[in-house]
């Protein structure tokens, strides 16, 4: 079961950061997210996965699951959805401005003379 989460955990982690690095908005917007999932696999994954124990300490209770990652992962979920909608918001709001969703603002594929008769015009 270990060696399944933190599979899950590399393998988000590599994606997001493979995607993050691309020259284009959307797949940045996508390996963030992607990160935030494995951030939130982590997270989980610290609790001590322990089945069929309550999450809260009581008298009868003989052993229970840790809450605290629980609610970690939780407040991640919320942060990362917001995080996420930002981003899309400000890269569809590039796109828009530029006409491309390039990062750094220059569409790549437009041939180099077409850019340098543009540039000239702005």
């Amino acid at each position: 079961m270990e060696f399944l989460l933190s599979s899950a955990v590399g393998l988000l982690t590599a994606a997001g950061v493979y995607l993050v690095l691309r020259a284009r908005t959307w797949p940045v917007v996508l390996g963030l997210a992607l990160l935030s999932y494995a951030t939130n696999v982590f997270l989980f994954a610290t609790g001590r996965l322990v089945l069929n124990r309550p999450p809260v300490i009581s008298p009868e209770a003989l052993a229970y699951t840790d809450p605290l990652p629980q609610a970690l992962v939780l407040t991640a979920i919320v942060i990362s959805f917001a995080m996420t909608a930002v981003i899309v918001v400000m890269a569809l709001r590039s796109f828009l401005e530029s006409g491309s969703d390039h990062v750094d603002g220059e569409d790549q594929s437009a041939p180099a003379e077409n850019r340098e008769s543009t540039e000239g015009r702005a």
